[in-house]
């Protein structure tokens, strides 16, 4: 049920999670990695999710930071960032070189924000 409140994971996801875990083996496997120095990065997610219930797209180069940065800071504050821009998109951040996501933002009237623009979201929340 804990696993049923995490956007995007529903009952059959959160089932082979559970199922996955139940199994001795993969436990074990998981065990030997971490004992041959393997970890994995802490995400922390804001408690308040701010931006929950928007849809972000990242398209272009970004220069102050990665795209993977921007999706993992968007996601923490409880946005979902999408590979697509469809109508329900909330913004585009658009970097350098943007291309064909940009032109079917503009095609369906989706804000299109810059990179300072997602710098200053990230920061206000």
């Amino acid at each position: 049920e804990a696993l049923e409140t995490i956007q995007d994971i529903g009952p059959i996801v959160a089932q082979h999670i559970v199922h996955f875990f139940e199994q001795s083996h993969n436990r074990d496997v998981i065990k030997k990695l971490i004992n041959a120095g393997i970890h994995w990065p802490t995400i922390e997610i804001a408690t308040e999710q701010p931006l929950a219930g928007n849809t972000y797209v990242l398209t272009g180069t970004l220069t102050k930071m990665s795209r993977d940065e921007a999706k993992a800071m968007l996601i923490a504050l409880g946005a979902k960032v999408a590979g697509s821009v469809s109508k329900n998109t909330t913004a585009v951040f658009a970097g350098e070189k943007a291309g064909s996501k940009l032109t079917k933002a503009e095609s369906l009237n989706v804000p299109v924000k810059t990179e300072a623009d997602l710098i200053k979201i990230i920061q206000l929340n």
